[in-house]
């Protein structure tokens, strides 16, 4: 594996491929990890908790059901390439969900996390911001 760095913005490392050509499967566990440092930096910054709350708080916004009420509100706002990636997401085949999460919830946060995974490949981070905001909203 080759990680080259990147002078890119949007990115830690220079790609390697086309996000088009990333397996599914890689696109979710890389939008997971970009989802979980967007709301931890959200929690440092906005949140007036000890610590000790904080992971709680965490774990709250980035559970499978929280991610699956999410997609709810950004669904009007998804482009069609967006959608097709986000269906492609959820549609994956699933050995079995987490312990606090239906099929049906995992189904679509791994679809979200799909979505904000080729966002960040594509460079396209202030599009997820936008999504992002979007989720936050009341």
């Amino acid at each position: 594996m080759t990680l080259n760095s990147s002078t890119s913005d949007n990115r830690f490392f220079e790609p390697i491929h086309a996000p088009d050509e990333t397996p599914v499967s890689k696109l979710a566990f890389l939008g997971d990890a970009v989802y979980e440092l967007i709301v931890r930096e959200q929690l440092v910054e906005g949140a007036q908790v000890s610590f000790d709350k904080l992971n709680d708080l965490k774990q709250e916004l980035v559970k499978a059901s929280a991610q699956a009420e999410a997609v709810l509100k950004i669904m009007p706002l998804l482009t069609e390439k967006e959608e097709q990636i986000y269906r492609h997401g959820r549609n994956a085949k699933h050995k079995n969900a987490p312990k606090n999460a239906s099929l049906g919830e995992y189904s679509k946060a791994t679809g979200f996390e799909a979505l904000l995974g080729y966002l960040w490949l594509s460079g396209q981070k202030s599009r997820i911001m936008e999504l992002v905001a979007a989720i936050r909203e009341k």
